[in-house]
């Protein structure tokens, strides 16, 4: 008897609050009509506005709805609140006027973009006024279903009963809202504005909660009757937010999201929950699609994306069931809102907003809708395909087909192109991970003939390699039908089946299980499918021959993919590298400026797999054949392609090849000397001055090639002066060691010099590195004056010093070399003759260059030789020797006085009068 007590009050209290705040919400309507008479007396008693000359300044509704080209019904009452679309005035000419049209760039997104400014501050401002109708409803919708849950905790009622209650009471909401709607209205003048909406919205919310319990707390009735009374509600949902405003969808909508998780209760099988999400996402769209509301679509996908996460997080074995419902979600965004089962949404992509300039139209909101469901879609399916090998093949059969579905099934949308990127990425994205996670479809492609060598060829592999070949021939059948993106077609279509191909090597290594030549195989076939594409778009195309070329190095690629495969990974060096000449060749024979940029894309390539990977460290021990192969041949590749590309104008591809090619040679011509040094010296390069200088060559050599693209200027630039910096120290820090830890002259127990005297490792480690500064200073006209300076100083301090060892080495040899020797007089005597050769250079130059900074230091290296002469040889000279010293000097400074005079008197304007006038 108390527990039949305690349930009526709660009821009478349940039913006294919605009737409290509908007594309350009358009174204000009242007093808002009241204010709004007053308003209307006081803006009758301003003085009217005096219109434009010949026009007037009344609003004429528009005929297109927000988000596409459905007209808005003209019966429609006008909103003032954030659920009307704003509309602008459209000024009225006077019959008989010149009407004179100004067409504007639109400044801003168009109407239906859903998340302006305006809109959230026209929502925000509605909420501040209105939000006890939200309170309203909320009240309302959570009392159906705590009705319910109160008579399963106390068990008063049956469970049948409860589930009549709740329908009943959703029932008699929605009989309160249609009685509310024709007798007293539910426009924005009304005084019962929005109470239609909030009673009828609580009750669909209340039947949705019941039809819910009757399934997933007390199983009445199975699957089929609980879809087909949510397909009802659903529909008469629909009914009603044709009649009432969008306060009724929102709220319809996210009572219906939050209904199954409010109810509560567990089930054996909750899978049949998506369908119940997908019937509510229908339900929304289908409102807009309908009303034109734009911002209830994307209420819609929201609350059907979150709903459907809650629910896998809650049961994590319906993530199979999750992905087929994000996919059905996808299709349904592209269908519904446009109102039709073939896509055929034209307008700009999404894609082009990237480059949009001032004036461009925006894509329109069906378009946008379709881009984010199918991006969200994809995102989604590509994480659920990790657990185990059905939800892999799962997951490869729903992005599949979602490609497939974009390609064929929309190829009339021309703004829904740019999304087919998401699905086909997100294949690639589950076919590598399937491999680097050790998935369970890898794992037993893995393990197929480590227990039973006698199994079955094991056919995934070659499946997923089909399936790539086929997206690639629709992708090359959706570029014949795509006007101005045949090109961007053809280029996928060139380069999916490779790019999965791709994937399988790096994730999967299919060589390991059913052997390279089999593997290999599979790229030989997808490069005669390139060629089958070359020759049907070189027919079609005629002279415009850009699919052509995109189609001949997707072919080229896959037969350097086969040689790596077969042979080593010298093969696919060289076949990048004949890549980069045929994409060379293409465009001097076809004239294809675009294939600059493969150019480009091939030499970095190219330069990263010569210097990291497989790099130097595999340059030095690999068989040299192989060594010579790799780099001889990325050589001539460079050199063919930089001939091939002479005569046309192509500064980005010149410039790229040019320096290609002289690192690259530089590098080979390191790497030749590096391996003879160390067959002579037992491979000891790491603590040798010669090892450490063709280190710097190396390394300073990869630099200068940086600083000659900077001419190249754009955004890379920044990256391209980081590099050339760090490349430059590290060759710096090589040869600061090769002069100072690693010097025969200064460290007692290094390594000894190698050769005869002047051709030996001293020119290597000094020598070599001073005419790589020197030569790329001279060479590089683009490069900054002051680093032009710098590096020609640097070579001229590495030459002397290279000089003065050499020296050294003859008189002293190789065992001699330590400073702790001491010096001979032959050898004092040869840095004198060093010193006046070297300074009668300079002098001589200065005169003929006229240049006063190289007459200086010609004169300041003389003066050296000079002071040497009388402070140093005087002193350590004896006998002839002196005498030669002295006799030496000055014979050169006679000589360089007369060679002065000589040429004061050429280059003189009184040149050719007598000496003696």
């Amino acid at each position: 008897m108390e527990s039949l007590l305690v349930l009526v009050l709660v009821g009478l209290a349940v039913l006294a609050i919605p009737a409290a705040i509908v007594f309350l919400l009358i009174g204000q309507s009242r007093l808002r009509r009241r204010i709004s008479e007053l308003e209307q007396r006081l803006a009758e008693l301003r003085p009217a506005a005096v219109p434009a000359s010949g026009t007037e300044a009344t609003p004429s509704p528009k005929t297109a709805g927000d988000s596409g080209s459905v007209p808005e019904r003209a019966e429609e009452p006008a909103r003032t609140g954030p659920w009307a679309q704003v509309r602008p005035a459209e000024p009225v000419v006077e019959a008989g006027q010149e009407a004179v049209a100004t067409v504007s760039a639109p400044a801003s997104p168009p109407r239906a973009v859903v998340f302006r400014q305006e809109r959230i501050s026209a929502l925000g401002r509605w909420l501040r006024e209105n939000w006890f109708y939200a309170v309203s409803a909320l009240s309302l919708a959570l009392a159906g279903i705590f009705l319910v849950q109160y008579g399963v905790e106390k068990g008063l009622l049956s469970p049948t009963a409860r589930v009549f209650a709740a329908l009943t009471f959703g029932a008699v909401l929605i009989a309160a809202g249609e009685v509310v709607r024709r007798r007293f209205g539910d426009d924005e003048t009304s005084s019962t504005a929005y109470l239609p909406s909030v009673f009828s919205g609580a009750g669909i919310v209340t039947l949705f909660g019941g039809v819910l319990a009757a399934r997933q707390l007390y199983g009445l009735i199975g699957p089929e009757p609980t879809l087909t009374g949510m397909m009802a509600i659903a529909l008469l949902g629909l009914v009603l937010g044709w009649y009432h405003g969008p306060l009724l969808a929102a709220v319809g909508l996210i009572g219906a999201y939050a209904a199954p998780f409010l109810v509560g209760g567990s089930s054996d099988e909750p899978s049949w929950l998506y369908a119940y999400f997908l019937i509510v996402a229908l339900l929304g769209m289908g409102i807009d699609t309908v009303r034109r509301w734009a911002w209830i679509s994307v209420l819609t996908l929201v609350g059907a994306y979150a709903a459907a996460w809650l629910l896998a997080l809650w049961a994590p074995a319906t993530e199979a069931e999750h992905a087929v419902f994000a996919v059905l979600l996808a299709l349904a965004a592209i269908t519904v809102p446009a109102r039709r089962l073939v896509p055929d949404h034209g307008g700009s992509m999404v894609a082009e907003m990237v480059f949009r300039k001032k004036g461009d139209p925006w894509p329109e909101f069906p378009t946008r809708l379709a881009f984010g469901a199918v991006m969200a879609s994809s995102a989604i399916v590509s994480l659920s395909g990790g657990d185990s090998e059905a939800a892999f093949l799962l997951a490869v059969v729903l992005l599949s087909g979602l490609t497939i579905a974009l390609v064929l099934w929309a190829s009339s949308a021309r703004a829904l192109q740019d999304a087919t990127l998401f699905p086909a990425a997100g294949l690639l994205w589950v076919v590598l991970v399937q491999g680097i996670e050790g998935g369970a479809a890898y794992l037993r492609f893995a393990t197929t003939y480590a227990e039973t060598p006698e199994a079955d060829y094991p056919m995934l592999v070659t499946a997923l390699v089909a399936l790539a070949a086929l997206l690639s021939v629709l992708a090359a059948w959706r570029s014949f039908r795509a006007g101005a993106t045949a090109a961007i077609w053809a280029g996928a279509a060139a380069v999916f089946a490779p790019a999965l191909a791709i994937m399988l090597e790096l994730g999967w290594v299919p060589a390991r299980v059913i052997g390279p030549y089999p593997w290999a195989l599979h790229a030989l076939a997808l490069g005669a499918l390139m060629v089958v594409l070359t020759e049907r778009f070189a027919h079609a195309d005629g002279e415009a021959r850009m699919r052509s070329a995109l189609a001949t190095l997707s072919a080229l690629s896959c037969l350097a993919f086969a040689c790596i495969i077969v042979l080593s990974s010298a093969a696919l060096t060289v076949a990048l590298a004949v890549t980069v000449a045929m994409a060379a060749a293409l465009d001097r024979k076809f004239t294809l400026p675009p294939m600059s940029w493969f150019i480009y894309v091939g030499v970095v390539t190219l330069g990263f797999r010569l210097v990291l990977d497989p790099g130097l460290d595999w340059a030095e021990d690999a068989p040299l054949p192989e060594m010579l192969l790799a780099y001889g041949g990325t050589l001539i590749g460079f050199v063919l392609a930089l001939w091939l590309v002479l005569p046309l104008a192509r500064p980005l591809a010149k410039l790229m090849l040019e320096s290609a090619a002289w690192s690259t040679g530089g590098l080979l011509v390191s790497l030749l000397l590096l391996r003879w040094l160390e067959s002579l010296a037992a491979g000891k390069a790491e603590t040798s001055h010669w090892g450490l200088g063709l280190f710097a060559v190396i390394w300073l050599g990869l630099a200068f090639a940086q600083v000659q693209r900077w001419a190249l200027g754009g955004r890379m630039k920044e990256f391209r002066i980081i590099l050339a910096v760090v490349f430059a120290l590290a060759g710096g820090e090589a040869e600061f060691a090769a002069v100072t830890a690693a010097n025969p002259l200064l460290e007692f127990g290094a390594e000894p010099v190698l050769g005869p005297p002047v051709l030996n490792t001293l020119m290597v480690a000094y020598l070599l590195p001073s005419l790589v500064i020197g030569f790329s200073a001279w060479r590089i006209g683009s490069m900054p004056l002051r680093m032009k300076q710098a590096c020609g100083a640097l070579a001229v301090a590495l030459s002397v010093f290279w000089f003065g060892l050499a020296i050294r080495h003859f008189w002293q040899g190789p065992e001699g070399m330590h400073e702790s020797n001491g010096v001979t007089q032959p050898e004092l005597y040869s840095y004198t003759l060093a010193l006046l050769v070297i300074g009668a250079a300079l002098f001589y130059q200065s005169l003929a260059r006229h240049s006063h900074r190289m007459r200086k230091a010609g004169l300041a290296v003389i003066g050296l030789a000079v002071a040497k002469v009388f402070l140093v040889d005087i002193s350590g000279l004896g006998g002839l020797i002196r005498v030669f010293s002295l006799l030496a000097l000055g014979l050169a400074l006679a000589g360089l006085a007369w060679l002065n005079r000589w040429a004061m008197l050429r280059h003189s304007p009184q040149a050719s009068e007598p000496l003696d006038q």
